[in-house]
């Protein structure tokens, strides 16, 4: 702790980043009863803190390494910082992207004189590529967090918050990907005033982190959720994970939906829009007080960046009403007998619908896709209950991906001449052409009965396939979906799936 203290210290960052400024956020703080202090790193010249740790360890290089050259491997954010401090120091930098990096982070990458080269689909596939690439040019390879001088650059975060709020502070909220950030911030927390409980973040599939923690061993992912991109890591960092032992007290996990309603409570008091990563801790600060019920504290969290693709803005959009429980999606079925809609739309009362989808299909019984606007938290409950008590079959789908996604896009779908269809959800990763090279791959032993596919902006791509397969080709399909390479789910006997788009009898 003392070595780190000392490089932290003495961290040379400030030639190029800025302190940052510890904002309150008025409108959160008042809606969950607790003093919210947003650590602005988003508006460093990179929108990101990863300048901080980049520059301080390019800067202590030797002039011989830095006419050598640097490299990197990054999903944008560092790759960034690289950039900038290599050009500020007069270098050459070489940065090593996946294919999936949004373009936002690609442009601004090269506006900043560093060659790029895109290579594989995650970070781990970069940084083997940005391995290679060492050895076959010399270059210095400048790792994005498990490093103790990049370590040391980030930690400067940390020295900046306590002296701007040296009141009380009963926490501080960290995103994780590789644990670089956490692991400066919460050492020299923790060096000063202990007492200080420092909370990680992550989504809930990419939580290498966490699950490394809970084994007591470093535990590598086999695949990772792209969503929160600047965080999507198969394998933390032997340091990084070190240190997070030691200071961090505890991580927790958020959903998407979470990430995208943390992202709209940060404009509503800032109007800045955070990347799903910069916005990974106040979700998690959210979480932690709807968890432990606390109130009159002061939480502080790191808004760690902002480098947003603007497509993305849609999905995000359509997502935080959910993520923040103000909008509940069901299925009802309804009668299909005169006044059964009047009862229906009684009972939904003075609350705004958001979404209605609806298509005849059977003469005895509608079977409608309906959002409504909930005021609190598990109202969407009361609502599923009140409308079973007044004889509607109710399906509650707020927490449903399938539904989310793809069915309320595709309601009324339903056709007699889809027999044997089984029904699967794909993810893969998305860039130019990757719609096309994914129809190529599915193989045309089957009957492609039903697709659906939305580009939402992202570094992924979701698609909803439904194929014609016999019980008979049953095995030989389990093969075919192990042989494709894309992460998939069954979603064959969803409920939701039954109701809007299982084939008629």
């Amino acid at each position: 702790m003392t070595e780190y203290l000392r490089r932290i210290l003495t961290a040379d960052v400030y030639d190029v980043a800025s302190e940052t400024p510890l904002d309150a956020a008025p409108a959160l703080s008042a809606r969950l009863g607790n003093t919210v202090l947003l650590k602005r790193e988003d508006l460093q010249p990179v929108f990101s803190f990863k300048i901080r740790g980049a520059y301080n360890k390019m800067a202590k290089l030797s002039t011989e390494q830095r006419a050598r050259g640097v490299i990197a491997s990054s999903a944008g954010n560092h790759a960034q910082g690289v950039a900038l401090a290599a050009a500020e120091l007069g270098c050459r930098a070489v940065i090593v992207m996946p294919i999936t990096t949004p373009a936002l982070k690609v442009d601004a990458v090269r506006a900043r004189g560093a060659d790029v080269v895109l290579h594989g689909d995650s970070y781990s596939d970069a940084e083997a590529e940005a391995r290679r690439l060492t050895a076959e040019q010399g270059l210095e390879f400048v790792h994005p967090f498990d490093d103790p001088d990049v370590i040391a650059g980030q930690g400067t975060i940390a020295m900046e918050l306590l002296r701007q709020h040296p009141g009380r502070i009963d926490a501080v909220f960290v995103g994780i990907g590789g644990g670089g950030l956490i692991s400066g911030i919460a050492t020299y927390v923790k060096a000063l005033k202990p007492d200080i409980r420092v909370i990680g973040v992550q989504t809930e599939d990419s939580d290498g982190m966490a699950r490394s923690i809970e084994a007591g061993e470093i535990v590598e992912l086999t695949d990772v959720g792209l969503f929160s991109d600047g965080t999507a890591v198969r394998r933390v960092g032997d340091e990084t994970f070190r240190l997070v032992q030691q200071h961090v007290d505890e991580i927790v996990r958020v959903d998407t939906d979470a990430a995208c309603a943390a992202i709209k409570d940060v404009f509503a008091d800032t109007r800045a829009i955070l990347e799903p990563a910069g916005a990974l801790a106040i979700a998690g600060l959210k979480h932690y007080v709807e968890r432990e019920a606390v109130a009159g504290h002061t939480l502080i969290a790191v808004a760690c960046g902002a480098n947003m693709n603007f497509d993305r803005l849609r999905f995000v959009s359509e997502r935080a009403e959910i993520g923040e429980q103000r909008e509940a999606v069901f299925a009802v079925t309804i009668p299909e007998e005169r006044g059964s809609f009047r009862r229906f739309c009684a009972e939904v009362g003075d609350r705004a619908v958001t979404e209605f989808n609806y298509r005849i299909s059977d003469s005895s019984e509608a079977h409608v896709f309906v959002g409504v606007e909930t005021r609190r938290r598990g109202e969407a409950t009361e609502i599923a209950r009140g409308l079973e008590e007044a004889g509607f079959t109710t399906l509650d789908l707020t927490n449903d991906e399938l539904a989310k996604v793809h069915l309320r896009h595709l309601v009324g779908g339903k056709s007699p001449h889809a027999n044997d269809e089984v029904l699967y959800r794909f993810e893969f990763p998305e860039r130019p052409g990757a719609l096309m090279r994914f129809l190529t791959a599915m193989r045309p032993d089957w009957n492609i009965s039903l697709f659906h596919y939305r580009n939402h902006g992202a570094d992924y791509g979701r698609v909803l396939v439904g194929m014609q397969v016999p019980n008979a080709d049953q095995p030989a399909f389990a093969t075919f979906l192990d042989e494709l390479g894309y992460r998939y789910w069954d979603e064959s006997n969803n409920p939701a799936y039954r109701l809007f788009l299982g084939s008629s009898p």
